[in-house]
């Protein structure tokens, strides 16, 4: 027997999950959350315990039997139940192959070469270096990604087995029928919901080898569930929740293009953060989400105003990520005027240069909601200065 393929078990569950839905398989984030807290509990090495760990938690109908093992088996083989010996995951996801597609179409190719060698390769390779069919594969791989949320606690209770609080209602209502012993009690505990977030991509020229792959990213996560919005800048802010809430990407992408009319052109990243503040950053749609600003911080306005727009945005949200295609190079440092403005009030730092970054940040997304307090920044980059400090050379 095979143990489960060696790859960081939340993408591969995320991965899962996506190519289930896919299929027509209802496995949105709550399943693939409540998947992962199950296989923490089982032996890894033992394919069976993952598959029936899988199973009880995506299959709620009898009709989705057939396809849950039909993909279980290409991506978990080894199970003894007649499963194939060479598939990969995520050689044919959603019905695309991505390996026929890096292989530009040559069918032959794609039928005798190992699907996850090409998949493994795009994975690493950097955005501005993919050739157009290896562009329409990330179109199916990034969204992908994008598919679990961070939480937060809401202040609605709800049955819990575990919980805390003890939930006076269906207790008493359980004794009434044995006679008034309440011998069966049941609890409450605070509900997780999904936290929002906000999605701010520069557009402009300098970010024109990486603006398809993020814009993907972004509407991975719309498609992730609600909450999510998703803004585009270069010299204005456009607002693309609407255009990238289609299913399709392709489709998605052409209409975000078709809304921003300053798409390759200079960055003001001042003023349109200043405009983000000023319509969004005061209402619900700021205000306790996890805001994702992807840009390589080079800034044609004076500087201060990221400075001073970024304290605001950080104020209103209770986290702020910053994305950055060039920080995947091995020799970057946050020179440009507008990224050293940016970086006191940014909580994490991360490259955005291919799909093992994106994978990082998903991982980040997802693990973002254990702390309790909007002062105090993730990882372990501590407390965020006060307006006006030196930013540092590195973060990350």
């Amino acid at each position: 027997m095979r143990p489960v393929p060696a790859e960081p078990l939340v993408h591969l569950v995320v991965r899962f999950a996506a190519a289930l839905r896919e299929s027509g398989v209802d496995a949105g984030p709550e399943q693939s959350a409540s998947a992962l807290a199950g296989l923490e509990c089982v032996e890894l090495a033992r394919t069976d315990d993952v598959y029936w760990t899988l199973r009880q938690t995506f299959v709620s109908n009898r009709d989705d039997l057939a396809v849950f093992d039909d993909l279980f088996r290409t991506w978990f083989p080894g199970t003894g139940r007649d499963v194939a010996t060479a598939p990969a995951p995520l050689a044919q996801p959603a019905g695309r192959g991505a390996a026929e597609a890096v292989a530009g179409g040559d069918q032959t190719a794609a039928d005798t070469a190992p699907g996850w060698t090409a998949t493994e390769s795009l994975r690493t390779k950097d955005f501005a270096d993919v050739t157009p069919d290896e562009l329409r594969a990330l179109g199916v791989l990034v969204p992908a990604i994008a598919s679990l949320r961070p939480h937060r606690r809401s202040r609605r209770y709800g049955q819990r087995p575990r919980g805390a609080r003890l939930d006076m209602r269906r207790t008493v209502r359980a004794a009434i029928a044995v006679g008034g012993d309440p011998a069966a009690r049941s609890f409450r505990a605070r509900l997780e919901v999904p936290r929002r977030i906000v999605f701010l991509c520069d557009v402009s020229g300098s970010m024109a080898p990486y603006t398809g792959a993020l814009l993907m990213f972004a509407h991975g996560l719309a498609r992730a569930g609600r909450g999510v919005e998703i803004f585009a800048f270069g010299t204005r802010l456009t607002r693309l929740t609407a255009q990238l809430a289609a299913r399709d990407t392709d489709r998605a992408l052409a209409a975000a293009a078709g809304a921003v009319a300053d798409w390759s052109g200079g960055t003001r990243i001042g003023a349109s953060l200043k405009r983000f503040n000023d319509h969004w950053g005061n209402s619900a749609t700021a205000r306790g989400a996890v805001v994702i600003i992807a840009s390589d911080g080079w800034e044609r306005d004076d500087t201060s105003a990221v400075g001073r727009e970024m304290a605001r945005l950080g104020r209103q949200a209770y986290a702020v990520v910053w994305v950055n295609p060039l920080k995947g190079h091995p020799d970057y440092q946050p020179l440009a005027g507008g990224m050293r403005a940016a970086l006191p009030y940014v909580d994490r730092f991360l490259p955005g240069h291919n799909v093992a970054s994106l994978e990082t940040l998903a991982a980040v997304l997802a693990g973002i909601g254990r702390r309790h307090s909007p002062s105090v920044s993730l990882r372990g980059i501590g407390p965020r200065p006060s307006t006006g400090a030196a930013a540092p050379a590195t973060l990350g």
